[in-house]
């Protein structure tokens, strides 16, 4: 019975021990992270399961020093199995806190709350991909080793050894789709193809990626819906990134007006409404006819914003203010549908005739840099170039 309480007391003493040791370090650590990053997210994040791994690990060595009488009983290997069970999972989470803490503190180099945030985005969005891969693997070798304590375990892996290859195509086949999900998160991660943050549209629903793990993509809609998708969905099926290379975007806003409308009138009155609100980023503005057909012409407004959520407040203006700009100022331009009765082997006595004027054509250098896309200012210079090309884009202005 005395064996006992002394083996007790040993492993009291060795846990508080070990417990004070951890907590004059957690202080030391503590002062030193005020100057520090990577101490202050170890006393942040490790403090606990240090605690817990060096306490387990005083007390099984303890009982193993205190124990020696009893060398050979089945309590004492029982304990001390127990005791290294836990210390396997002690260090197993030691070593995932301190992983955690390695990612964190590669994190805090990149700021993700700045407008150019592009290559911040690409490697968070590596770093939280790769840390729940390395957990995923750190719990599974943890669970292995523990297995192998047993002896029966560790008696049955030959058979286990020489089945390995029945038993992998099997385990194969019934996990393809989930095997397949997580080698599509791994090639999100590293082909840039979407990061976090990134404003898609898929299924005709227009959001950003909010969380991206190694089996499902979850997309937050505009309207605080989600959209949850499997990661093979973005290797197997096309969608839009707006925000892959930089977060500004283009946008249109379309009218379908009467031939009456003065269409440089209308160009100016869209230039007068990007200058003077501060979603346009001031690099495109542009009014185009698009297209004249069925009795009424297509006018098209181009314009340009930092993010797509700038871009979607932006287009609601342009139409906005075009709609009461031609109802209040040219409601001849309306859309109206007109139809002509009389004779078709004459004109009607009522009808004017026009006189024919001459028509001037304006010369290339006379056409307004609002009214190109591909042209004109150093952006549709550029737009052009991208397109068609630098030498072939330099033989047309020839």
């Amino acid at each position: 019975m005395q064996t006992y309480l002394v083996t007790a007391a040993a492993a009291l003493a060795a846990a508080a021990v070990a417990l004070l040791l951890v907590e004059v370090v957690h202080r030391v650590t503590r002062r030193l992270g005020r100057r520090s990053l990577l101490m202050t997210e170890l006393t942040e994040h490790s403090h606990r399961s240090f605690q817990v791994a060096a306490t387990v690990l005083a007390v099984q060595l303890a009982v193993r020093f205190t124990t020696r009488y009893a060398v050979g009983s089945p309590w004492r290997q029982l304990v001390l199995h127990a005791l290294v069970l836990a210390l396997i999972a002690a260090a197993a989470w030691l070593v995932a806190s301190l992983l955690v803490v390695a990612e964190d503190t590669a994190l805090a180099r990149f700021r993700v709350d700045v407008p150019n945030n592009r290559h911040a985005r690409r490697v968070r969005t590596q770093v939280v991909l790769l840390r729940r891969l390395t957990i995923a693997v750190i719990v599974v070798l943890a669970l292995g080793v523990m297995l192998m304590t047993f002896p029966a375990v560790r008696g049955i892996g030959a058979g286990v050894l020489t089945s390995a290859g029945v038993v992998g195509v099997v385990a194969a086949l019934a996990a393809q789709s989930l095997l397949g999900n997580v080698f599509a998160g791994l090639q999100l991660a590293f082909s840039d193809a979407v990061r976090l943050d990134d404003v898609v549209v898929v299924e005709g629903e227009w959001g950003r990626i909010e969380e991206l793990t190694l089996s499902y993509v979850v997309v937050q809609i505009w309207d605080d819906r989600r959209l949850i998708l499997p990661t093979s969905y973005f290797t197997s099926t096309p969608f839009q990134n707006w925000t892959r290379t930089e977060a500004a975007v283009l946008g249109t806003a379309e009218f379908d007006l009467d031939w009456a409308i003065p269409v440089q009138a209308m160009r100016e009155e869209l230039r007068r409404l990007c200058e003077g609100t501060e979603l346009w980023d001031g690099r495109v503005c542009v009014l185009q006819v698009t297209d004249a057909t069925g009795g009424l012409v297509k006018v098209r407004a181009l314009v340009s914003a930092a993010d797509a959520g700038s871009l979607w407040d932006l287009r609601c203006l342009v139409r906005e203010h075009l709609v009461a700009w031609v109802r209040d100022q040219r409601p001849t331009a309306l859309p109206r549908l007109r139809a002509e009765v009389g004779d078709t082997a004459g004109s009607p006595p009522w009808q004017a005739v026009q006189p024919r004027r001459p028509v001037r054509r304006l010369p290339d250098t006379d056409v307004p840099d609002d009214a190109r896309v591909f042209g004109g200012s150093d952006d549709g210079e550029a737009r052009s170039e991208a397109f068609v090309g630098r030498e072939e884009h330099a033989d047309a202005r020839r």
